[in-house]
């Protein structure tokens, strides 16, 4: 772990010639004793040269970040993997003073001169607001000179429990209409700040009753009011709320130490005794990153957050009454990959949203089934999600917590955990007899047995032998070559 005077003294040595501030959240987070993750520097001209210098001095990597704003990135790595980024920018304005103003927000804008750490300047009163719990902005210009703070200011009140100073709100409305001019890359940051936060639907309802949604998510604000029929406790808005705060339990109450307060009802209890054999395993899968500036947590959020998202456009009440919405884990797939693309996502990332939303419900089925999934139903689930089958099986546990709500049957809870344990099992502990069995024959055995030509019905041959193999109809390669030949000369597919 990287200690925080011992990184100030080397980058004092490493610079020792120039007048070097620590700025912004580092000094917040110093002062409000919490681990300081990322380092912020400005000083006078020449910084990427600079950064350099403190690039080989501390043997860390160097970034000329921004060539043309003199701005330099070094990144250190220890030998326990943890990673720490150390910014350099230019001041902007005549001083430090000029700078701090021309940032975000008061409690953000507080700086130390590295030589001389144990003074707080603070022209702006950041450490009272700090103290007193505010969240308040440096000018009256600072939200509209850059939009994005709108989130960042939310995303930070809800972290610290700090209340929004009733100026800074009436600022933040008046500039919401700006976001759409921030670029999506930026957009895209924030928001997965505000997903790997510690309480995403928290900040979410902030940002929902500040009414900043439709400038940044416009899908969503027609989720509300949707009417669901029962078992649902609530309309389709509510319910994702819910399911993002009940995937935030669900995730805790799985991780390597389980939070003892969510552990403590019966639905938890439950879900810690049924599951907990596989928290190695789960907290290994969310460390696995699809993007090095993102988190496979942040991204399981943003599916819960787009999981419903077709209900509005396929909701349809039938004669009886009752509301359905067929096919909205198709069209919520489609919705979510555009959404995605918008955002500069990944491919990857776009393409783990898209199958994790087109199979969200596919646990919940199965737990419908009276004797269980079959080996069949487990192979055909990780065939057509892998990875993603992982998150799927999360999102379901909360999305049940949330259909159901406080009436949550205990029976219908039992049944859904049981789903769950049985897929988890066979994703760790039996892929080879329910996943992914060995493989008998390929596709050049087939094509010099039967004399087929290369095309689909290769791969759609081998996946039949593989089903056969998890269902036990086929053990030998003779059996397997014996399976394709019944099937060719029957025609059936």
């Amino acid at each position: 772990m990287y200690h925080l005077e011992d990184l100030l003294a080397q980058v004092r040595s490493a610079l020792p010639r120039r007048k070097v501030y620590l700025v912004g959240g580092a000094v917040r987070d110093m002062l409000l004793g919490r681990p300081v993750h990322d380092l912020d520097f400005v000083l006078g001209s020449g910084t990427i040269r600079s950064s350099r210098q403190v690039a080989d001095a501390l043997g860390g990597a160097f970034f000329a970040l921004d060539a043309e704003r003199d701005m330099g990135r070094v990144i250190l790595v220890n030998p326990g993997g943890e990673r720490m980024k150390l910014d350099f920018a230019a001041l902007r304005g005549a001083d430090l003073e000029n700078d701090l103003r021309l940032r975000d927000f008061t409690i953000n804008a507080m700086a130390v001169d590295i030589d001389h750490p144990e003074v707080v300047l603070d022209p702006l009163g950041g450490a009272a607001d700090l103290r007193q719990g505010v969240i308040r902005q440096c000018t009256s210009s600072a939200l509209a000179d850059d939009p994005v703070r709108i989130l960042r200011g939310i995303r930070q009140s809800v972290e610290f429990g700090f209340r929004i100073h009733p100026e800074t709100i009436r600022l933040i409305r008046q500039s919401a209409l700006l976001l759409p001019s921030v670029s999506p890359e930026r957009l895209r940051d924030e928001l997965f700040h505000v997903f790997e936060g510690p309480q995403p639907a928290t900040a979410l309802r902030v940002l929902d009753t500040l009414g900043i949604l439709p400038y940044i998510l416009p899908e969503l604000p027609a989720l509300k009011g949707v009417q669901q029929s029962a078992p649902h406790v609530s309309d389709v808005w509510t319910h994702t709320l819910d399911v993002i705060q009940r995937l935030n339990q669900v995730l805790q109450v799985l991780d390597l130490v389980p939070d003892e307060e969510n552990s403590a009802n019966l639905a938890m209890g439950l879900l810690s005794v049924r599951l907990g054999r596989y928290r190695q395993q789960i907290h290994k899968h969310l460390e696995q990153s699809l993007n090095p500036d993102r988190s496979l947590r942040g991204l399981l959020v943003m599916a819960a957050l787009y999981h419903d998202v077709a209900k509005p456009v396929t909701r349809l009440v039938e004669p009886g009454g009752r509301v359905r919405f067929f096919e909205h884990e198709q069209r919520g797939a489609w919705t979510v990959s555009e959404r995605a693309q918008e955002l500069r996502l990944s491919n990857d990332e776009t393409g783990r949203l898209r199958t994790i939303i087109h199979g969200h419900l596919r646990p919940i089925l199965l737990a419908q089934v009276e004797q269980g999934p079959s080996n069949r139903a487990v192979y055909h689930f990780f065939r057509d999600t892998g990875l993603a089958g992982v998150d799927i099986c999360l999102l379901s546990l909360a999305d049940v917590l949330a259909t159901y709500g406080p009436d949550l049957p205990q029976d219908v809870w039992k049944r859904q955990l049981d789903v769950v344990r049985t897929l988890l099992e066979a994703w760790w502990e039996k892929p080879e007899e329910r996943v992914s069995p060995p493989a008998l024959i390929n596709g050049t055995v087939l094509m010099h047995e039967f004399g087929l030509q290369p095309g689909p019905k290769i791969g759609q041959l081998l996946d039949a032998v593989r089903e056969a193999q998890v269902t036990a109809q086929v053990h030998t390669r003779q059996q397997a070559l014996d399976f394709v030949r019944q099937k060719l000369e029957s025609g059936v597919d």
